[in-house]
């Protein structure tokens, strides 16, 4: 069975507080010495981050392992009422919604992408764009502006960025539409261009769809994240640094 990321940092953690937990009372007893808790608690952090480095999580998971024991002790003796606990939550949930299930954390797209972008995609015929994983929509609005001739569709699961991009397109009058969705119930032989910015961990599923359903000379792009082991037809430099925009026809 295979588990979500979400599970295994929750087992992580767990497996890490209990390891720690048992080594410092071996430790106690056999040798007579007493540990803080504040100690025994930045050992099973620093075990929780390593471990994460060990299974080869997304970098991002690094820090989260070893803030998350932390963070928990430090609100635990804070008198913070429970209702800002239930606001801090409910906004995590609406903003990431369903990143422990797809593994793709929420990446603002960068300003920098709309040139190149608008450079490979433009036509003058008309053509359909999706961004799947289209955030707070302003990477959609700004191509749906730069090209005239396209339908140009954003699709976002996690409800607090989509209404924010319903309401962006709004007052700019943009002809980008928003879809409060996830995007593997879309098909993809709908659309001229996909583009996305996701993660590592959901290109090998993406691509399985972009091979499955998208039509011939049609044009699937990602920044900075490629597909393993398949050569990308196209390769930018954004900003002079080391992102880059993939991109591959599909015969």
């Amino acid at each position: 069975m295979k588990y979500s990321i979400g599970v295994k940092s929750l087992f992580l953690q767990l497996g890490s507080l209990l390891f720690s937990l048992a080594c410092f009372i071996v430790i106690s007893k056999s040798l007579g010495l007493s540990f803080s808790g504040l100690t025994i608690l930045l050992a099973h952090a620093g075990l929780a981050a390593f471990l994460a480095l060990v299974f080869k999580f997304d970098w991002w998971w690094v820090p989260i392992q070893f803030g998350f024991p932390l963070l928990a002790y430090f609100c635990f003796f804070q008198d913070i009422p429970p209702s800002i606990y239930l606001a801090i939550a409910s906004l995590l949930v609406a903003i990431f919604w369903s990143t422990f299930r797809t593994q793709v954390p929420y990446y603002p797209s960068k300003s920098s992408l709309i040139l190149p972008l608008v450079r490979l995609i433009q036509s003058d015929k008309e053509i359909k764009v999706i961004d799947i994983g289209s955030g707070m929509g302003g990477l959609a609005i700004s191509l749906a502006r730069e090209l005239p001739f396209a339908t140009v569709v954003g699709i976002e699961i996690a409800p607090l960025p989509w209404l924010i991009s319903r309401i962006h397109a709004i007052a700019a009058r943009s002809r980008a539409k928003f879809i409060l969705g996830n995007f593997y119930n879309v098909n993809f032989r709908e659309f001229d261009v996909v583009f996305c910015y996701l993660s590592p961990a959901a290109m090998p599923a993406v691509w399985d769809r972009v091979k499955s359903e998208m039509r011939n000379g049609s044009l699937f792009l990602s920044f900075e994240f490629i597909v393993p082991d398949v050569q990308p037809d196209i390769s930018i430099c954004i900003d002079n640094s080391d992102k880059y925009l993939y991109g591959w026809h599909i015969y």
